[in-house]
């Protein structure tokens, strides 16, 4: 295989060059990490389930209209996606009263807050990703008006979505953070899509019933088996068979081979819609 020009390489993920010119090859890594990096882990097999779930939530995303980056999967651990501009903004959708909001406000874990919160962030590590208002995000340009009006209205979107297609396998969107990309048009045009990846690492997830977490906050609190959690939400979506993808702590070759490929079909025909702006930016 011919060596591939790394362009970013994160605690979770690894882009490389695409084949063509608009697109990246995004490699789902084992690491896990919490904390900004304070703590870290191999933990076998779960790039490849964030690899699947991420792949399955971004096409089913684009069947009800929202624009994404993910074009198909290549393999059991990468993904083709188009090549964006990243706004350095964390987009934090908030269900049920869970992390940092909790510690903030006071509020006792579990608590169905009255309607959906969106929060804020600003995308930059070594300052520890503080949350930000719209007036923060406008006044330093890291989007404008328009950007944010687009990127509010398709979170909303977003989280009524799959809270219900959680909801329907047993399971509780309680909080999630998303990424936003630009893409630039042969004469200047904007188009905002979503991009990063929609997984148990970036998505709080409760058994309904149980309220057993599933998700990160396994690694984050010691609450057991990382993987045995992100298995269970990959059965529960009908994306990996019922006894996982691990055989005595390795991956099971022969049921990542039985795997089928997922594809957004509608990538090819995709007709983006612009952000209107008062100037486009050069």
């Amino acid at each position: 295989m011919a060596r591939r020009k790394k362009i970013y390489e994160g605690k979770a993920k690894i882009l490389y060059e695409g084949p063509d010119p608009n697109t990246v090859i995004q490699y789902f890594k084992d690491d896990a990490t919490a904390f900004n990096g304070v703590k870290h882990d191999i933990i076998a097999g779960k790039g490849v389930l964030n690899n699947r779930i991420s792949a399955h939530l971004m096409t089913k995303l684009e069947g009800i209209g929202i624009p994404t980056h993910f074009i198909r999967s290549i393999n059991m651990r990468e993904q083709l996606v188009r090549s964006v501009e990243i706004i350095p903004i964390e987009v934090v959708v908030r269900n049920v009263a869970a992390g940092s909001l909790c510690k903030r406000l006071g509020l006792k874990e579990g608590e169905l807050l009255f309607k959906p919160l969106v929060e804020y962030y600003y995308k930059k590590d070594e300052l520890g990703d503080p949350l930000v208002g719209e007036d923060h995000i406008v006044t330093f340009g890291w989007a404008d008006p328009y950007e944010l009006e687009a990127i509010e209205t398709m979170a909303w979107r977003v989280n009524d979505y799959l809270s219900g297609l959680f909801s329907g396998i047993g399971l509780t969107l309680v909080d999630f953070k998303l990424e936003f990309g630009r893409i630039w048009g042969e004469y200047g045009e904007l188009y905002l899509v979503l991009a990063d990846e929609i997984s148990p690492d970036n998505c709080r997830l409760w058994d309904s019933k149980t309220k057993e977490k599933l998700d990160k906050d396994r690694f984050r609190q010691d609450l057991g088996d990382l993987v045995e959690g992100y298995q269970f939400i990959a059965e529960r979506l009908g994306l990996i068979p019922e006894g996982g993808i691990l055989k005595g702590g390795d991956l099971n070759e022969k049921v990542l081979q039985s795997l089928d490929q997922i594809e957004n079909e509608l990538a090819e025909k995709r007709k983006l819609k612009g952000i209107t702006q008062p100037k486009i930016r050069k």
